[in-house]
C-alpha cells in the first residue's frame, strides 16, 4: 500500500522528520507507571514505530481516517488487534480500552489542529484515569495551555487543565516537518497529573464561573461575572480573569453559590 493522502476536512498533516517523532516518543516519560496508552491519530505510523519498541506500554491507536486504519494494519500487524477504527470525541474510552474507572491510561499523538482544543476538553472528561499527554498541537494552543495567568494567552483551557495537571511547552515544529506543511508551527506540550492538585468545588459550577469570566476577558470581573449574580465584594472583582490562577476562581466558585 502507498502513503495515505492527507485529507484537509480531517485537519491531516502527517509529520514525516523522524528525529522530531522520536523526541515526542522520549518525552513521554510514564513515570507513574501506568500501562496503557492510547496514541490519537497516528496516520502512518510515524510516532507508533517507536511506540511499539517499548516494553514499558500497552499500546493502543484511535484512528478515524479508514485509509490510515487499512495502512496501520499492514504495515503493524503486531497492532492489529489494537487499532481502534473510530473518532475519540465521541466514544466511551474506558469501555473501549476495557478498563474501569479505577485504572490510568495515558495519551500521545501528533493531535489534528481542528479538533485540538477538544481534545484536550475530553481529557478533562477522564481526568481521574489520564495520568500524562505528550501532543503535539498548534504553537499557539501549545503556548495557551501552558501559559500563566498575567499572560493575554491564558484562557479557559488553560485554567481547567492547569487545575489538574503540570504543564509545559517543551519544543517547537517547523512546517517543513510535515506532509502537507501546515501554515503554522507546531508546538509539543506534556501534561502530568499532578495528584496534589484538586478542586474541592463543584466541577461543573467552577467550569461555569471561568468562562463566564473569560467571556467578557477585557471586563473587570464584578462587570464579566454578572450573569452569575454576584452579591458580594472582592478584591478580585476589580481584576480581569486573566490574572485569576484556578485557586484563585476556586475561591470565587465558593463565594458565587455559597458552598463551603
Amino acid at each position: 500500500m502507498q502513503k495515505v493522502r492527507a485529507k484537509k476536512h480531517l485537519g491531516q498533516h502527517f509529520l514525516k522528520d523522524l528525529d522530531a517523532a522520536k523526541r515526542i516518543v522520549d518525552l513521554y516519560k510514564n513515570e507513574q507507571k501506568t500501562t496503557k496508552l492510547l496514541e490519537i491519530g497516528p496516520g502512518m505510523g510515524v510516532l507508533t514505530q517507536y511506540l511499539i519498541e517499548r516494553d514499558d506500554i500497552d499500546l493502543s491507536v484511535v484512528e478515524i481516517d479508514l485509509e490510515s486504519v487499512a495502512y496501520l494494519k499492514e504495515h503493524f500487524p503486531t497492532l492489529k488487534d489494537n487499532i481502534i477504527s473510530d473518532d475519540f470525541l465521541k466514544f466511551d474510552v474506558l469501555k473501549k480500552l476495557e478498563l474501569t474507572e479505577n485504572d490510568t491510561f495515558d495519551i500521545i499523538g501528533n493531535f489534528p489542529y481542528n479538533i485540538s482544543s477538544q481534545i484536550f476538553f475530553r481529557v478533562l472528561d477522564y481526568k481521574d484515569q489520564v495520568r500524562e499527554v505528550v501532543g503535539m498541537v498548534q504553537k499557539e494552543v501549545g503556548v495557551r495551555l501552558a501559559s500563566k495567568p498575567g499572560n493575554k494567552d491564558y484562557g479557559i483551557l488553560s485554567v481547567l487543565l492547569q487545575a489538574y495537571y503540570d504543564i509545559e511547552y517543551s519544543f517547537t515544529v517547523l512546517p517543513g516537518a510535515f506532509d502537507p506543511p501546515p501554515k503554522v508551527d507546531s508546538g509539543v506540550i506534556r501534561l502530568v497529573r499532578n495528584p496534589d492538585k484538586s478542586l474541592n468545588c463543584d466541577p461543573k459550577k467552577f467550569k461555569t464561573v471561568v468562562k463566564t469570566a473569560f467571556n467578557q476577558r477585557r471586563k473587570k470581573l464584578s462587570n464579566a461575572l454578572k450573569p452569575l449574580g454576584i452579591d458580594f465584594t472582592h478584591p478580585f472583582l476589580d481584576k480581569r480573569a486573566e490574572n485569576l490562577d484556578y485557586k484563585d476562581f476556586m475561591e470565587l466558585t465558593h463565594l458565587i453559590f455559597k458552598t463551603t
